[in-house]
């Protein structure tokens, strides 16, 4: 069914288009008109300081789930919004639907900020495999697109991961330590180790990004939810990078997963990683 939408019996790729129009539309509609301009009722706090949601948010999230379910009768919606207001929601990543895996802004504390880092994620997934994702940074002015076996591009252009020097320090974007348990907690600060730069991450999907066009050697993350993960996971793979998680299993979208995991420029890159990770501090 997915391969059918995607590429059509000739190899048309139109619905890709329309996917990618649907996300800027959002975009454009409910996110970029508040972007400095949020009132304070807002923004409101989901859990704590840390976890914010606004206007933009929950506004894009419903109108990307009226327009990609239209493009594909018969899918869902896995949203970080619905699955806010109905925990049961999340359950669909492991039905017999197509789900639309979408995290409407992703760097909602850098958009509340009135900062350009965040973007909105959109992956296309069945049976717990992803078969495209597009990442859109709209004050970036950035669309990246990738299709399962298909390659990576960014406006357009295919990007590669490439490889970092052998030997060269790496640059590691990273969860914060404090947010996890003390054994996620140990393993994160495996990373401050000789030969590993580790800074804490900003936006999960602009962080994938960064991967996937080689400017950054790796993240290592702590938490798993799909609408932060799926569409960069996909991305990164897609660009020739690789990832894993701790146990060095592949991570699985639907969850249970062994945390942290790591998406990388190249395998070595990942082996690296896992053997700071794997350190006991």
């Amino acid at each position: 069914m997915i391969d059918d939408f995607l590429y059509g019996t000739a190899g048309h790729t139109g619905p890709q288009a329309e996917v990618e129009a649907a996300v800027r539309a959002a975009a454009a509609a409910e996110i970029m008109p508040r972007h400095r301009k949020l009132a304070a009722h807002e923004i409101i706090e989901k859990n704590g300081p840390h976890d914010l949601v606004t206007a933009a948010d929950r506004l894009a999230e419903e109108h990307l789930t009226a327009a990609l379910t239209k493009l594909l009768p018969g899918s869902v919606v896995v949203g970080e919004e619905s699955v806010h207001a109905d925990p049961a929601v999340y359950d669909a990543l492991g039905g017999d639907a197509p789900v639309w895996i979408v995290d409407p802004v992703d760097g909602t504390r850098q958009f509340v900020r009135g900062e350009a880092g965040f973007c909105t994620l959109v992956a296309l997934a069945l049976h717990g495999e992803v078969y495209a994702s597009w990442t859109y940074a709209p004050v970036r002015g950035e669309m990246a697109v990738a299709v399962r076996g298909r390659g990576a591009t960014l406006n357009g252009v295919p990007i590669r991961s490439g490889a970092p020097a052998p030997g060269a320090e790496l640059t590691v974007a990273m969860s914060h330590p404090d947010y996890t348990t003390e054994a996620q907690k140990r393993a994160l600060l495996g990373l401050r180790t000789e030969g590993i730069a580790a800074r804490p991450c900003g936006s999960a999907g602009l962080e994938y990004l960064a991967v996937a066009r080689g400017d950054l050697d790796a993240t290592a993350f702590n938490w798993e939810y799909a609408w932060d993960h799926a569409a960069g996971l996909l991305l990164v793979t897609e660009a020739g990078g690789a990832q894993s998680t701790l146990s060095g299993a592949p991570f699985r979208i639907a969850g249970g997963n062994e945390l942290p995991f790591t998406a990388a420029r190249d395998e070595a890159t990942v082996q690296r990683v896992l053997a700071a990770l794997r350190t006991e501090v």
